[in-house]
């Protein structure tokens, strides 16, 4: 892993709604360590440093360093709450990891090689996404920032499913365990979708004289 995260944390005696909103106030998030054969434990972090964090893609699925007054511990991202109008971070789940144990993780996939792919180079196609991460097994020194799923090779009708994407040695793709059935397309190409023209109007005004009701003809002049 080439990027380091470290978490700067205060241990948090006050709960309750009340005490989190005070530290909401105080550019403060509430947060929980939890997990790995420890206690529970009530933290805060600084707001921005967070907001920083979570702007860079590997944050999410990298083993961070929360750091705490006389101690640290690893631990990776297992959820947070966000403002729903608001760019603002509500509450932070950490979970704790051991180097002897293995780790559910959803890692981002990075798409390459679209541009050379024969199936939109040559034939003119359109690639679609079908997953946009997936969810890994491994133990946490493994645990890589990103899968690459290159489309080199990818021709107009093709796809990749999960089992041909190339892991780091020690992972595993949590939905093959379940069987060869799981095995679904990450990515693909298809033809491009032509506009289809409207049919053309039964009668068109002014180009067709319409029979008086009841069918009687036009009386001469």
């Amino acid at each position: 892993m080439e990027a380091e995260f470290i978490l700067n944390a205060e241990f948090r005696s006050d709960k309750g709604r009340g005490a989190s909103r005070r530290l909401r106030r105080a550019n403060r998030v509430p947060a929980i360590l939890y997990g790995g054969g420890g206690e529970p434990t009530s933290l805060t972090l600084d707001h921005n440093e967070i907001l920083r964090r979570l702007r860079h893609e590997a944050f999410y699925s990298h083993v961070l360093t929360v750091k705490m007054p006389g101690r640290q511990e690893k631990a990776i991202l297992r959820d947070l709450q966000r403002h729903p109008s608001k760019p603002r971070i509500l509450h932070v789940d950490l979970q704790r990891v051991s180097e002897a144990e293995a780790i559910h993780v959803h890692v981002p996939l990075r798409f390459t090689n679209a541009d050379v792919s024969p199936g939109i180079k040559q034939s003119g196609g359109v690639v679609s996404h079908q997953m946009v991460e997936v969810e890994v097994e491994c133990l946490p020194a493994v645990l890589p920032e990103f899968i690459e799923v290159d489309l080199s090779d990818l021709q107009l009708g093709g796809a990749i499913h999960l089992s041909e994407l190339k892991l780091p040695e020690g992972v595993a793709i949590v939905e093959l365990m379940h069987g060869a059935e799981h095995d679904q397309p990450v990515t693909s190409i298809h033809a491009r979708r032509t506009a289809v023209e409207p049919a053309p109007a039964a009668a068109e005004a002014g180009t067709e004289q319409q029979a008086p009701a009841g069918g009687a003809k036009p009386e001469a002049s």
